[in-house]
């Protein structure tokens, strides 16, 4: 029963009651916030020890290019608090309505990434770069005029839930489901540069380190391991139909 369901596509309103209960169960989950704050600093000294012994401790300096250039701060504030949502939303209304057939496996990956992530908040709480200490700058705060540590969103989101990220991980499922799916070449090239888009959004802003990033897209890859189990191959009714060239000739008398 629960592989049939996840094998097809729903009304819409269906779709959006199941996903909005969905993001309510995950927003009450990592919103529990972290028990011990020296922990999750110590996570990120791990994290940032990591970067540093792999070479790819960048944050600062791809933070400071931006923050060198006149409204580009701005803009990657902006981009943080919309495209998350907004670039989510819109690429699964797409998704749902011009390719049916394809949305079971895409909102599957997304759900199943999304209870992975869940794991790796409990289990890893980490602080974002931007309230580790570290020098980095708050640009959303700064630059696009909202609080990210006030009381009032402070009690809407755990600011220690910084490992994996999904804003990462979302958008590498939305790449993907442009590059592979979209009619347009300029909308395939849009879905293939989206996730690095993001990544420099998130890095850029001080939310998030690259590491951070790396585990989102683990969890979704690993979604969407758990997705093809779950979802069974598309019904024909949903398949394309074969094109008008393809149709046999009809017989001679």
């Amino acid at each position: 029963m629960v592989r049939s369901w996840f094998s097809r596509s729903h009304s819409g309103l269906q779709e959006l009651g199941a996903l909005a209960v969905l993001y309510a169960f995950y927003e009450v989950v990592r919103g529990v916030p972290s028990e011990n704050v020296e922990t999750a600093m110590r996570h990120t000294s791990e994290i940032v020890a990591l970067e540093q012994s792999v070479g790819i401790y960048v944050e600062h300096g791809v933070q400071g290019a931006f923050d060198a250039l006149p409204v580009l701060p701005t803009v990657l504030g902006l981009a943080y608090l919309s495209l998350h949502f907004v670039g989510t939303a819109a690429a699964l209304v797409w998704l749902h309505r011009r390719h049916p057939e394809h949305f079971p496996i895409v909102r599957t990956t997304l759900v199943t990434a999304t209870a992975l992530a869940l794991v790796g908040y409990v289990l890893y709480p980490a602080a974002p770069p931007r309230l580790a200490g570290l020098g980095f700058s708050d640009t959303v705060t700064t630059h696009a005029g909202i609080n990210l540590s006030s009381d009032l969103l402070g009690t809407l989101y755990n600011p220690f839930a910084a490992v994996p990220s999904l804003h990462f991980g979302y958008a590498l499922i939305v790449g993907v489901a442009l590059a592979t799916l979209a009619s347009h070449r300029i909308v395939r090239v849009a879905g293939a540069l989206y996730p690095l888009a993001m990544l420099l959004v998130i890095v850029g802003t001080g939310n998030h380190f690259v590491f951070d990033a790396a585990l989102g897209a683990v969890v979704v890859v690993a979604g969407w391991l758990v997705a093809r189990f779950l979802v069974g191959a598309p019904a024909p009714a949903t398949r394309r139909e074969r094109r008008v060239d393809e149709r046999p000739e009809p017989c001679c008398s």
